[in-house]
């Protein structure tokens, strides 16, 4: 089957980059990864926290060490730009089974930072929830079964139950990569069902490969504001970064989910809301053409910051205002 190819691909004008972007490069990293990104960003006992993936290697010789060795870090911040990166990571599971974790993903509820992250391991790619209330300690609350990932928890529960998106990545079924948004919920944050489609590759005109949760859900008074992100492959893109071959692009999408049933999308933007421009988005870094949204703050002003790994390389943020965000997910047009 040929993919339709997308072709050219631009930001939401309402989005502003911020000028001191990157906000967060490996050299900022005390212990001296080659790659810092992905991360998950919220605030938190009144400061910002992020925490984010590293990813060690050589960046001169653009050579990564064995996937094993990546972790998680923490940095602090006062404004959500300047970054106070702590000494050593806060995070990273390994055994004979697990062979790393990485793209965290930080939701507050009830006082308390829950973090879902992805697994790799020797029998499939799981999603993993943990708990902590103080960075040093984790509580592993439950790990999915494979192959599912890029999971983001609503940050209150919606009737009685703790929502979440997923990705499913169902190769057996739909015979290649093409994966899609689900949404299931949970009594106790261990044992998720319910599931349904939430939205498929088809739904988005700038995806031909696969879509998934980005950063967690932020509560609007027109319904939840949740960040997406998509990808697109064009056999001729060749050689984009440190890899032989990097064919594939990704951008972060938004769409308005229903307050009281988040399985219903009310309205949905139909165009990147960021597509890769800038140079340490496109032209810079690990894979190139890559953006990645993992975190989202609504300020009291209306301001929304939204947090993305750039090149699989460093950590970034541009922001709108709330009601921007949801007038381009109305205009959009409500989905099917």
């Amino acid at each position: 089957m040929t993919l339709p190819l997308i072709g050219p691909l631009s930001s939401a004008k309402i989005m502003r980059r911020h000028p001191a972007n990157p906000v967060l490069k490996p050299s900022d990293v005390p212990y001296a990864p080659a790659l810092v990104f992905n991360a998950g960003v919220t605030k938190y006992q009144g400061r910002y926290v992020m925490v984010f993936r590293c990813d060690y290697g050589d960046a001169e010789s653009k050579t990564l060490l064995p996937s094993h060795t990546t972790n998680l870090g923490l940095a602090y911040s006062s404004d959500g730009i300047h970054w106070d990166v702590q000494p050593g990571p806060c995070f990273g599971l390994t055994d004979e089974e697990i062979i790393r974790t990485y793209d965290p993903r930080l939701t507050v509820i009830d006082g308390r930072c829950f973090m879902c992250f992805a697994v790799d391991t020797k029998h499939g790619i799981r999603g993993g929830i943990a708990v902590t209330d103080d960075f040093e300690r984790f509580e592993v609350l439950s790990m999915s079964v494979p192959d599912n990932r890029n999971m983001v928890l609503f940050p209150e529960r919606i009737g009685s139950h703790y929502v979440r998106l997923e990705r499913p990545m169902p190769v057996y079924s739909r015979g290649r990569d093409r994966f899609d948004i689900w949404v299931s919920d949970s009594p106790d944050l261990k044992y998720w069902g319910n599931a349904k489609l939430l939205l498929g590759v088809e739904d988005l005109p700038y995806a031909n490969d696969k879509i998934g949760p980005g950063a967690p859900p932020v509560k609007t008074s027109k319904g939840w504001l949740a960040a997406i992100h998509s990808v697109d492959i064009d056999p001729a893109r060749g050689k984009n970064g440190w890899e032989p071959a990097w064919k594939k692009r990704y951008c972060a999408g938004l769409a308005l989910l229903d307050l009281e049933d988040p399985s219903r999308v009310i309205g949905l933007y139909r165009q990147p809301l960021l597509a890769p421009e800038a140079p340490y988005e496109a032209e810079e870094g690990f894979r190139t053409q890559v953006i990645f949204p993992g975190g989202m703050v609504l300020e009291d002003d209306g301001e929304v910051k939204i947090y993305y790994g750039a090149a699989d390389t460093v950590e970034c943020v541009a922001a709108a205002h709330v009601d921007d965000l949801v007038k381009l997910c109305l205009e959009g047009g409500p989905k099917g």
